[in-house]
């Protein structure tokens, strides 16, 4: 298959400029996807683009990301109800720094002809003055033009409505695409279809301008099957950042996918074959509660992101807490790690002076923590044999915690029940 093949099978392609797929099967192309540095991290949303990259790559061509400096200081009103914070210079210097590691981390900066390229739009607008702006673009684009795009209309219909500032975006995009093609001969813009407007903006403004050709092409945004916002949870986004999301916070996001929506995931989250998927999904559906593609997934994106190092210790952090996985892999954590391991999980804090002496289990659990309301409480459910430390069961309500307990010279894991961890931190 090639590339534009390769995402209608993989469903990643909701618009596509007449003549694209001709021109990309003429050779290398250049093409690019813009990238909002927002913050200093790209979490899981934006994933799907930046595989797209990579895919457009393995097929041959030139990629570019834009990381947008520039339209990073405006703020895209694009599905957005109400504008933005305007970030500073230094906000944004360091949001993409961040930015850039991890693009990195995806593809190839040195592999010939088609080497990936970093591009930053504050490059060539930092110079450009507002006067010679308007000359040079604004007459190019007519205000009608500009105002038909449905990003612009729905703001321009509600309450709040649009600032100048947000309203010039979709200009400034579009001289971003003219740039690119002028200065690096790129002919393909890709994004999201929420940017279809934005991206067309371009071509035609390429077309007025210089009376060149550009292409389009984008993808459906992400959605749940339940109808709910992909990338999120009840703790809120889903960081690329391993310490915005833990690499196991970040394993556990694709292994609790459901299965209706793991066989869309499966095809653009991964760079699996036809073939392969088709086999894992065959496999899954004959035992659906082996959860075979979850894992599959899971552990792929998991690995290609954070390496193997993490992936094994979020697989190890998985089987400790719901299965019967050792407690030793924690003593190769850093504290910050172990914490991390234990993201979402009740923590207490105990003084280590109370700890030196020995303390007895009753008192630890019901005083120094509020891991059970009440002594009471908490002797009958030792005497129930339904609390452990360390992962070995308490033996009796006489027993006593010393430092030796202690792993890493820090920690306690409690247990009560066969699911109910609590993390007690000792310092």
């Amino acid at each position: 298959m090639n590339f534009v093949e390769d995402l209608r099978w993989r469903g990643l392609i909701q618009d596509i400029m007449p003549g694209t797929e001709e021109e990309l099967s003429k050779g290398m192309v250049s093409g690019y996807i813009g990238f909002d540095p927002t913050a200093e991290s790209l979490h899981v949303g934006s994933l799907s683009q930046i595989f797209t990259l990579v895919r457009f790559q393995k097929a041959g061509h030139k990629p570019l990301a834009l990381v947008g400096g520039a339209t990073g200081m405006i703020g895209d009103p694009t599905g957005k109800s109400q504008e933005r914070n305007l970030l500073s210079e230094d906000e944004l210097a360091k949001n993409l720094k961040g930015i850039q590691k991890q693009l990195e981390q995806f593809l190839d900066f040195d592999c010939g002809a088609n080497s990936a390229e970093i591009v930053n739009n504050y490059d060539w607008f930092k110079t450009y003055s507002f006067l010679d702006f308007i000359r040079d673009a604004g007459k190019h684009i007519t205000v009608n033009y500009m105002m038909a795009k449905d990003s612009v209309k729905k703001r321009l219909e509600s309450e709040v409505g649009m600032s100048f500032t947000e309203f010039t975006y979709q200009l400034i995009q579009g001289f971003d695409f003219y740039h690119l093609w002028k200065e690096k001969n790129v002919k393909l813009q890709m994004g999201g279809s929420d940017q279809w407007g934005n991206i067309v903006t371009g071509t035609e403004f390429i077309r007025r301008k210089a009376q060149g050709q550009a292409f389009a092409l984008t993808s459906p945004l992400i959605k749940k099957a339940d109808g709910t916002k992909f990338g999120k949870t009840e703790g809120g986004n889903i960081w690329l950042d391993p310490k915005r999301t833990s690499p196991y916070q970040f394993y556990q996001f694709w292994l609790n996918a459901t299965d209706e929506d793991v066989k869309n995931y499966i095809k653009i989250f991964t760079f699996l074959t036809k073939e392969e998927v088709d086999a894992l999904i065959d496999e899954h559906d004959k035992a659906p509660h082996l959860r075979v593609l979850q894992k599959a997934l899971a552990e792929d994106i998991t690995r290609r992101l954070h390496g193997e190092k993490a992936l094994q210790t979020a697989l190890k952090t998985t089987d400790f807490l719901f299965g019967n996985g050792s407690l030793e892999f924690l003593t190769t954590l850093s504290d910050e790690e172990v914490i991390g391991v234990f993201e979402g999980i009740a923590q207490f804090k105990v003084e280590k002076s109370a700890i030196d002496s020995g303390v007895d289990i009753v008192s630890l659990l019901a005083e120094q923590t509020q891991i059970f309301p009440s002594k009471g409480e908490a002797k009958k459910m030792i005497q129930g044999g339904g609390v452990s430390i360390n992962r070995e069961k308490v033996a009796g309500v006489e027993t006593v915690i010393t430092t030796e307990n202690l792993v890493n010279n820090k920690f306690i894991v409690a247990q009560k029940g066969k699911k109910n961890y609590f993390l007690i931190i000792v310092e």
